[in-house]
């Protein structure tokens, strides 16, 4: 399974966040870290484990 994040570098630090849950940032000290910390975001969002998470999906019209 893979998952599409938006990074950027600010100062020393990679922020982020999964495309699918823009409204939750998260951080790392490098690409590596910032990755792992997504994949931990990743599980707690989508277990249920947090109440009302909102998500981005898309709709198709004919």
């Amino acid at each position: 399974m893979s998952l599409r994040f938006v990074y950027w570098q600010d100062g020393e630090h990679c922020l982020g966040y999964l495309e699918e849950f823009p409204d939750y940032h998260t951080q790392g000290e490098s690409l590596d870290d910032l990755k792992e910390h997504l994949a931990d975001l990743y599980k707690d969002l989508a277990s249920g484990v947090i109440p009302n998470v909102r998500r981005v999906a898309e709709l198709e019209l004919s």
